[in-house]
């Protein structure tokens, strides 16, 4: 776990800024759920023989032995919230956006964090397949909204309950074949859970599984037609992907459209965004039978991709220079009325020189300084300075209120 530092924490805000405007141009509203949420939840949504519930999740009981989970992810708190308060009720169609940390117990590594932090975006209720490629163009905007370039957005399709138990069972057999070549994780979850050996990093499960069959090979009828669909919607948009018939994601609940967003930056760790349809899953939380879709994008590894093209530091407005005590205690109520205003100002609680002053205010940046003393303060003046071109010239001090917001502001 880390610290998000001022001077760090600029980016941060302008990558959660660049969100809320490019979802909100495509109908999405934000929502607030807990850090903390029900374990069953996560073993319902999740899946239980996944790596996230298996091995990841920090889950512990409170004091009446209710089992609770720190979030590990946010679509399955979001379904959660949209069910219990019934949101289905005004309109069965919702967009709904997060961003917030999550928690995984696993192995730190580049841009990954035992806490982390994603934005997502859901959409519940429509099943067309113009939805899906709506929420892709839409997560290629943000990239290019935020100025990420080096990524490239891979598709598949991991099919239906009609015909996905086809697919499972034909890679089950491929994989009994070749069990000797697999992990020590991928033969204890080889039947369980088989898609997940197709995602294994170990280089063994690789080179077993190159030649393995692919999903879309048993795709039924009306998910080959959808994931079609799909690919002509995208083209439509001008939006490039590519197809990835070995990706299939680590949570159960995906169905039909998966995606992710990799870029050769960041090693191994290689998605900074992820999602896919999950048309099952609101049904087996207990709400309606309503499909929906989504995707989460890592924070820690959009800020690594940012690099040192990052949000600079907000500049002070104005600096007031004070020498003497009245002079001070004048600075401090302009400083307070501007503050009351919306201007960042600044001053000096220490009593330092004028030259020690000035030096702070180059630090943090200072568009304007005031200086007053008590020869300035004799004669209800001060000297107002342009930083940024060197200016100088005198103000009637009680004008120089009305002069900064005017200078700042234009107001």
């Amino acid at each position: 776990m880390n610290d998000i530092l001022p001077g760090e924490v600029e980016t941060w805000q302008f990558l959660e800024r660049s969100a809320r405007k490019v979802f909100g141009a495509y109908g999405f509203a934000e929502i607030r759920v807990p850090v903390v949420e029900k374990t069953e939840l996560f073993c319902r949504s999740i899946g239980e023989t996944t790596d996230i519930v298996e091995k990841e999740m920090y889950t512990f009981n409170d004091k009446s032995a209710n089992s609770l989970t720190l979030r590990p992810e946010g679509t399955a708190p979001v379904m959660r919230s949209y069910i219990e308060h019934k949101m289905y009720a005004q309109d069965p169609v919702a967009r709904l956006y997060y961003m917030g940390p999550m928690f995984r117990y696993e192995r730190p590594q580049k841009g990954r964090y035992r806490q982390f932090h994603q934005i997502g975006a859901e959409i519940i209720g429509v099943e067309d397949p113009r939805v899906d490629a709506q929420v892709l163009a839409m997560l290629i905007h943000y990239f290019e909204e935020v100025g990420i370039g080096d990524v490239e957005l891979q598709v598949n399709s991991l099919g239906c309950a009609e015909c996905r138990p086809g697919f499972r069972q034909t890679l089950v057999e491929f994989l009994q074949e070749r069990l000797d070549s697999l992990c020590e994780d991928c033969r204890r979850r080889y039947q369980t859970n088989p898609l997940r050996v197709l995602d294994c990093k170990a280089t063994g499960c690789k080179e077993a599984t190159a030649q393995a069959p692919s999903v879309l090979d048993h795709l039924c009828s009306g998910c080959d037609d959808h994931f079609s669909q799909v690919q002509t919607y995208l083209r439509l948009l001008n939006t490039p992907f590519t197809i990835n018939p070995r990706m299939v994601r680590g949570l159960d609940y995906y169905t039909k459209t998966t995606f992710e967003m990799v870029t050769t930056r960041l090693g191994s760790q290689n998605a900074v965004a992820a999602g896919g349809r999950y048309d099952g899953l609101i049904a087996d939380l207990g709400g309606p039978s309503l499909p929906g879709i989504g995707f989460a994008m890592g924070l820690e590894r959009l800020v690594l991709m940012k690099g040192d093209d990052h949000e600079p530091a907000s500049r002070a407005d104005v600096f007031l220079a004070a020498m003497g005590e009245m002079a001070s205690q004048k600075a401090f109520v302009l400083m307070s009325a501007l503050q009351r205003h919306g201007l960042h100002a600044e001053m000096d609680f220490s009593g330092k020189s004028l030259k020690a002053q000035m030096r702070r205010a180059g630090k943090l940046g200072a568009r304007f300084v005031v200086i007053v003393g008590e020869e300035e303060l004799a004669r209800n003046v001060a000297q107002l300075k342009d930083m940024d071109n060197g200016n100088q010239a005198e103000v009637v001090f009680d004008r120089l209120e009305e002069e900064l917001r005017a200078r700042v502001l234009g107001a």
